[in-house]
């Protein structure tokens, strides 16, 4: 009596076999990573004290990249972008080719920074908005309408006929009115009497003109802050 041997199993097709390995599941894992950073979220670290005390040197922030789909920044929002060079943020020389290789690699698969230079700043105006500063209690005023800034963590001096924008000199917090460019936003630091924002070259000249300007363009914003994800004590969202 004859029995009939065990059939050969028939061998996984090529494609089951490269999905099954544990290098597509790596490379996987990466890329969908890098699609989150580049079109949804953005980890970031801010760089500096300008945005204190709403913001912290080394606060890990999450940058939501999805914002605004469908919307524009509005006064208040706090935002990354990258600075151009009229910011005076662009190193003068050429960056060592492993740096622009990083640099390259952080742009296309969103690991890393945005830009050259990436600054996070409070909107204070947007496209066509004018802003002037200050009314006689010393606040800036958007389209005539005062701002209740209760979020700042510091300002210039300012006192009623006796350091406001009529004496000499005048309140550094004093800047005449601009009209926001179109594509643009006029932004500055919660800290700010130490922030080199768009304001920072305006301030205390009289009769300034609008090159002295700085501004965060529509195509440069990288997003609005949600939340700060590190350090534990301060998680929590914008």
């Amino acid at each position: 009596m004859t029995t009939d041997a065990p059939a050969a199993s028939a061998p996984r097709p090529i494609w089951r076999r490269i999905v099954g390995s544990t290098w597509f599941h790596l490379i996987a894992a990466f890329v969908v990573a890098g699609l989150l950073l580049t079109f949804v979220a953005k980890p970031y670290l801010v760089p500096s004290a300008s945005m204190e005390s709403t913001l912290q040197p080394g606060d890990r922030l999450m940058v939501n990249r999805l914002a605004y789909v469908g919307s524009e920044p509005a006064t208040g929002d706090i935002i990354v972008f990258d600075a151009d060079e009229t910011w005076g943020t662009h190193a003068t020389e050429s960056e060592p080719w492993w740096k622009a290789a990083a640099r390259w690699v952080g742009e296309v698969t969103g690991f890393g920074p945005s830009g050259p230079h990436t600054l996070v700043k409070r909107v204070i105006a947007g496209p066509g908005q004018v802003v002037e500063c200050c009314t006689a209690s010393g606040a800036i005023t958007v389209d005539g309408v005062a701002l209740d800034e209760t979020y700042l963590g510091s300002d210039f001096p300012f006192e009623a006929g006796t350091l406001d924008c009529t004496t000499e000199p005048a309140s550094l917090r004093c800047f005449d009115a601009v009209t926001v460019p179109p594509g643009s936003y006029l932004v500055l630091g919660d800290n700010r009497a130490n922030s080199s924002d768009s304001a920072a070259h305006c301030r205390g000249a009289p009769d300034a003109d609008d090159s002295c300007w700085r501004w965060a363009t529509r195509d440069d914003v990288v997003g609005k802050v949600s939340l700060i994800l590190w350090p534990i004590g301060r998680w929590g969202a914008l």
